[in-house]
């Protein structure tokens, strides 16, 4: 049995450490996806801020690659598996001081089975995975602050401003973590209105974020007008609204959805809702801001991951339900949610290695669009290939040794940037709007690209494009591509048309900043 006092914080160490041996494992059977191979631009570039996001997200590949040294898949993917493990630690500090360490433990079991919690912010590089410790962090400061029987320990309140910025510095809307502490405040603590701590602890948060404002300020808010065209809204559109919902249930882990769910009546029919002052601090922190995205996804779509941090407060109500419900140290509820994460990675993880075939597009002109496992394989392998013929073409004298290889969108930009280019040294030069091409505009800015010189153009099967449209305007002469076959299991499943473009003649082409 598992008593109140009794809950050794070695099982959770233990736990933590076995879950982050896994996922370093499983780094090495899949490549970054587009989004993840994307930021490791951001850290080819050291700046206060990017066109998408905030910076953090580059400090955390510097940190864990060695500041470049060491790029690997799993490297790169190391830093969401230590920031995932951190944020546990403070879920289950958090869950312990509202209640008990038993439940601290299944809070953090919850979170890990969440895919959101355990994957997306927890093994994917995404800016959700340097966010999560802080935001965990924030949520234990502020239970620190409503627990303590006296509200004026300046530690706690300059740890609780500093960790809202941190926040913010690698997602804008951690700022919600003040919205929905102030809402917490007008409804319970109005007499906080009155301690200059929380004016100070704010303005520690706004000084955080002062590297986002000043790189802004210096590139005309290009980032705040790039994200309020995302959520303006327009026409509603009850399909986005319900695939939003959908999503968060996917995303959250079916079992951990519906266990919130079920642990919220169960509070509010035993009359505990109502009463409980620490309740009610949780559904501030979650409920307005979901509630604000199915908004924002009732007008536009949306991406179902960016409500992902208001559920870890609702997952710390589903542990003190879980906590109500039982004394075992392995609950079914707990136990079958992560056998169905870990049953989805596995499956996920063999059907990126051995499927036969991709499951998009069958048709010549689109060969595997739509089909994710490609998002996720045959990159590296793609470019050794590619490597090879271009140092052929280099020494039958067919293309020039300072060809670059020339991308219109951001995607699949960001895997030839990180596969492609970084194991043939060959420059990526950004052609196109700053809508397409995102970051790599300013990329641009730090490389060379002349009249003259020769170019490849590389377009994925999945991915295509009409390359002579595009380019023959700027350049001489267009060469009828070389194929480059994807095999897995004995089956072709994509196809990289190589293109060679020869002596550029006009470089309006070339994406650029004001």
């Amino acid at each position: 049995m598992l008593t109140n006092n009794h809950v050794p914080l070695k099982n959770t160490y233990t736990f933590l450490f076995v879950v982050a041996i896994i996922k370093i494992v499983a780094a090495y059977f899949v490549e970054l996806g587009n989004d993840e191979a994307y930021y490791y631009s951001y850290a080819l570039a050291p700046a206060l801020n990017y066109f998408d996001h905030p910076p953090m997200i580059a400090w955390l590949i510097k940190l864990t690659t060695l500041n470049l040294t060491g790029v690997t898949d799993a490297c790169m993917r190391l830093g969401p598996i230590i920031t995932s493990t951190i944020a546990s630690l403070y879920i289950f500090k958090t869950t312990a001081l509202i209640r008990n360490q038993k439940a601290g433990w299944y809070a953090v079991l919850l979170y890990q089975a969440s895919v959101y919690g355990g994957f997306m912010a927890g093994w994917m590089l995404l800016p959700d995975a340097p966010q999560a410790p802080f935001w965990c962090a924030a949520l234990y400061a502020m239970a620190k602050l409503i627990t303590s029987a006296n509200a004026n320990n300046n530690k706690t309140w300059w740890w609780l401003g500093l960790c809202i910025g941190a926040a913010t510095l690698s997602k804008v809307h951690g700022l919600y973590l003040w919205g929905g502490f102030g809402l917490f405040i007008l409804w319970h603590k109005r007499s906080w209105l009155t301690n200059y701590r929380l004016y100070v602890s704010a303005l520690i948060s706004l000084l955080c974020t002062a590297p986002i404002l000043i790189w802004n300020f210096n590139n005309n808010f290009i980032s705040f007008t790039f994200h309020s065209k995302r959520v303006v809204a327009k026409v509603f559109n009850s399909n986005d609204l319900f695939r939003e919902i959908i999503g968060e249930f996917l995303y959250q882990n079916p079992i951990v959805f519906i266990l919130i769910i079920v642990s919220i009546v169960y509070f509010f029919r035993k009359k505990v809702l109502q009463h409980h002052i620490m309740l009610h601090w949780l559904l501030c922190m979650s409920v307005p801001m979901i509630l604000i995205f199915w908004y924002f996804a009732s007008y536009n779509p949306i991406f179902p991951h960016w409500s992902g941090p208001a559920y870890v407060a609702l997952i710390i109500i589903a542990a003190l339900y879980v906590e109500y419900k039982t004394e075992v140290m392995h609950p079914k509820v707990t136990t079958a949610a992560l056998a169905l994460v870990g049953s989805v990675l596995v499956a996920a993880i063999g059907f990126v290695q051995f499927a036969p075939r991709n499951f998009g597009s069958q048709e010549k002109n689109n060969f595997g669009e739509y089909c994710p496992t490609l998002d996720v394989s045959g990159w590296h392998n793609f470019s050794m290939a590619f490597n090879t013929l271009k140092i052929t073409d280099q020494q039958q004298g067919t293309m020039q040794p300072n060809s670059a290889i020339l991308i219109n969108k951001w995607f699949p930009a960001a895997q030839l940037e990180y596969y492609t280019g970084r194991l043939s040294n060959t420059t990526i030069i950004a052609a196109g709007s700053l809508e397409e091409v995102h970051q790599f505009a300013w990329l641009n800015k730090q490389r060379k690209f002349n009249i003259g010189q020769d170019a490849y153009v590389i377009v994925p099967s999945n991915i295509p494009m009409d390359v002579e449209l595009f380019y023959s305007k700027y350049f001489e002469k267009i060469i009828k591509p070389q194929t480059i076959q994807q095999i897995r299991n004995g089956k072709t499943v994509r196809y990289f048309y190589v293109w060679r473009l020869k002596n550029c003649t006009n470089l309006s082409f070339i994406s650029s900043i004001n």
